[in-house]
């Protein structure tokens, strides 16, 4: 059964990279044909006025509204539901603290499918970077070992774990709303990491109740809770594509996600770490974790040139996306 689990979870994992990429392909054609748009505004109202900022919210419907028509954004919307399912079915036969940290394998999934997609390779320090990362993330996994717990949580414990993850997402789009580029996209991709981890314990809540029958699934809240975290985490997903590069999010997005899970597996679960001398081995992979970051937030792609022009576009027919001054 762990094969199985191991499988199922590998190919989550790719599908949700695929996901990503394909989503902000689509986000980066919507941004230069919003950029055309404003350029030939320009052009055609020399002397007008300059406003137009106030109708903010109403600009994000219409991006929204022509993200749908996009094949790339529909395609990755379409391996989001893919993923969703196959995370399921590995939810049912494995448990979360195996499960959401496999997916750490996404990191390297998004860089091998971007690589394609965007037509532009990462330079050798993004990938060290990533690779740090999921190393980090894979040490520190492998020596606290996860314990599975219970298949369900006690009613109690939800207010404690769904509500403290509430609570961290409410603080992370809070602190994000001021800040721009990189940092609001690692911001919203954190935020999302967290809406999909506790989307992720919602599931296994209720994959858990199937024992008991599909009447006792669906007639739990649950099920349902599952789809409006889901919601949440989705739409942050993408106010973090829009935000920045991949390479800004996807850290947050993935190691945030498995940690998190660790947590609410530990809260909601009862599922345990290993102490004691292995405390140096997880230390060393926290520290691999940090490493990774810092050598990511000053890898020259990260100010978005690998993944933030268009490869369909030929180089004189749109301005490149201008990269995002660090911090």
């Amino acid at each position: 059964m762990t094969a199985v689990t191991v499988l199922l979870a590998l190919l989550a994992a790719l599908s949700n990279a695929s996901a990503s990429v394909l989503q902000r392909r689509a986000a980066v054609q919507e941004q230069e044909r919003e950029r055309e748009q404003a350029g030939g505004a320009a052009g055609g109202a020399v002397g007008g006025a300059v406003g137009g900022v106030a109708g903010a919210e109403r600009s994000a419907v219409r991006r929204y509204a022509h993200l749908l028509r996009r094949p790339y954004w529909l395609a990755g919307a379409g391996l989001l539901a893919l993923s969703s399912l196959l995370q399921a079915g590995a939810l049912a036969v494995g448990s979360l603290s195996l499960v959401q940290p496999l997916l750490a394998a996404e990191l390297l999934f998004t860089l091998a499918v971007g690589s394609v997609v965007f037509r532009r390779r990462p330079d050798g320090r993004t990938w060290l970077a990533f690779a740090a990362l999921g190393g980090g993330l894979a040490l520190f996994l492998l020596a606290a070992a996860p314990s599975p717990g219970r298949p369900t949580a006690r009613p109690g414990d939800w207010l404690l774990g769904g509500g403290g993850a509430l609570g961290t997402v409410v603080l992370l789009v809070t602190v994000a709303r001021p800040t721009r580029g990189a940092s609001r996209a690692a911001l919203l991709g954190l935020a999302s990491a967290v809406s999909f981890a506790l989307t992720a314990a919602l599931l296994k809540e209720a994959v858990g109740r199937l024992g008991q029958g599909p009447a006792a699934m669906f007639g739990h809240w649950s099920l349902y809770a599952t789809g409006a975290a889901g919601l949440v985490a989705f739409l942050l997903l993408q106010g973090a594509f829009g935000a920045g590069s991949l390479t800004a999010s996807q850290p947050a997005l993935t190691l945030g996600d498995a940690l998190t899970s660790v947590v609410l597996g530990w809260v909601l679960f009862a599922e345990s770490i290993r102490l004691g001398l292995n405390l140096l081995p997880e230390a060393i992979g926290v520290a691999l974790i940090g490493a990774g970051s810092i050598g990511l937030a000053h890898a020259s792609s990260v100010g978005g040139e690998w993944d933030a022009t268009d490869p369909g576009t030929s180089p004189g027919s749109a301005p490149a996306v201008p990269r995002t001054p660090r911090r």
